[in-house]
């Protein structure tokens, strides 16, 4: 089948567009593996990818964060991934942004509020310019820390690592 002349540009468009959509896509889903967070227990680690830190099933809060990111935040709940990588019983709990800010958390404290390890901002991936990959955030308490009446203390963003001792 032979296409006139002037078909060519918009058939050499199509295909660069399609070309471009692989491209995206192949790019998200190497996202998607690469190693996000860095897990320590006893003297030994592994790494996580963000896939393998959402299949514990990701939930969604609308909020605003006191630095100044809002919108539809979704993560897992701090305390059922812990429990799925078996970290539920650690006496503190350790984490460690990229600019080696720390924060501790213990069974205690975690058991008084709904952490939400975040993973997504309206439903892409955290960015480090968006305090990604990973955030700590108590939903339940965003009123309460732009009022300032709670602590932001264990609000922790570029979370590159979770230890625990």
């Amino acid at each position: 089948m032979r296409f006139p002349i002037p078909c060519l540009p918009l058939i050499l468009l199509s295909l660069w567009l399609l070309g471009m959509t692989q491209v995206q896509a192949q790019s998200q889903v190497q996202a998607q593996e690469s190693p996000v967070l860095t897990l320590s227990r006893g003297g030994e680690s592994r790494v996580l990818s963000l896939a393998e830190i959402e299949r514990h099933g990701l939930h969604e809060v609308e909020m605003r964060h006191f630095e100044g990111p809002e919108g539809r935040f979704a993560g897992v709940w701090l305390n059922d991934f812990l429990a799925a990588e078996g970290l539920d019983d650690a006496p503190r709990v350790r984490f460690i942004a990229y600019d080696d800010y720390t924060t501790f958390l213990t069974p205690a404290e975690r058991a008084a509020k709904a952490y939400l390890l975040v993973t997504r901002l309206d439903g892409e991936p955290l960015g480090r310019d968006q305090f990604g990959p990973l955030m700590l955030v108590v939903p339940a308490d965003t009123e309460a820390v732009l009022a300032g009446e709670e602590p932001m203390s264990r609000w922790i963003w570029s979370i590159r690592e979770v230890s625990a001792r």
